[in-house]
């Protein structure tokens, strides 16, 4: 019965990739661009690092208590969310620190190719999300059969989350302030200026926190919300496991709705419906 749901997952990690390959094929531009981008890409990666070595400390601690608490199950599922939550952020740090040179070089041709790029690259952390989220929550339970696993799942996601989307928040605005103050008061250098080094310390806090960050708090959301609504279908209709499943269908006919759906959206259908939104 859980066929379906782990077919689905897969699917969307899959049109993720496509997704990923075409941005990598957009052209990088070429100069001053490329040399930001990868200062951005570097100091990025290594804030990553070393806060996913900061958290895996930790992780690696609860990972055993929860063993000795609550059984290696339990302990398990932690460990697979908390996994799974960092890998969606990793995976969507890697990409928006591509597309953004892309989708600057992309503009150099027009809104429609602009929006084209930004669209996929921004759509590969949302059907990654979703298709990792269904793929670890259908295979536990499709090993464990076992609900408390699945909460301890979300638990390992909600941890990695914490720490990628407050310490990724903190160190951009920290960056932020520190890049106004100095470059804007006290030098006089406008806001976002290449000149001040500090703003691409704060671009790297910018993909740290709003898209390493994000899709571990997207995952971690996603996880729990599906968990919790297993919970409720195993506590409302005991001894039905339809109820339990359920969710994870709905979640599946969403994800290849939402992939259909991709294919209609363009530049000229988002122009007019922001038209008609402003004239409203």
């Amino acid at each position: 019965m859980l066929f379906l749901p782990i077919i689905v997952s897969i699917f969307s990690l899959f049109f993720a990739y496509f997704l990923i390959k075409e941005v990598k094929k957009a052209p990088s531009g070429s100069g001053k661009q490329i040399e930001i981008a990868q200062a951005i890409r570097e100091g990025a990666l290594a804030f990553l690092k070393r806060q996913y070595l900061t958290i895996g400390l930790v992780a690696i601690f609860l990972f055993f208590l929860l063993w000795l608490a609550l059984g290696l199950k339990a302990a398990f599922g932690f460990l697979i969310g908390a996994a799974a939550s960092g890998l969606a952020g990793l995976i969507g740090l890697l990409v928006s620190t591509q597309a953004n040179l892309k989708v600057a070089e992309a503009a150099k041709s027009g809104l429609k190719s602009a929006f084209d790029l930004s669209f996929k690259g921004g759509s590969v952390t949302g059907f990654l999300v979703v298709g990792l989220g269904i793929l670890v929550i259908s295979g536990l339970y499709f090993l464990t059969n076992d609900l408390k696993t699945l909460i301890a799942l979300g638990f390992g996601g909600s941890l990695i989350s914490v720490f990628a989307r407050l310490g990724g928040g903190i160190y951009t605005k920290a960056a932020d302030v520190g890049a106004d103050l100095v470059g804007k008061i006290e030098k006089g250098i406008p806001e976002d200026d290449p000149r001040n080094p500090a703003v691409i310390a704060d671009q790297v806090g910018d993909n740290v926190g709003d898209c390493a960050g994000m899709a571990a708090d997207l995952f971690e959301t996603y996880v729990v919300t599906i968990v919790a609504a297993m919970v409720l279908g195993a506590l409302i209709f005991p001894g039905q496991p339809m109820a339990i499943i359920l969710p994870l269908y709905l979640a599946s006919v969403a994800i290849v709705a939402s992939i259909i759906s991709t294919f209609s959206s363009n530049y000229e259908k988002v122009k007019i419906s922001f038209l008609l939104f402003t004239a409203a």
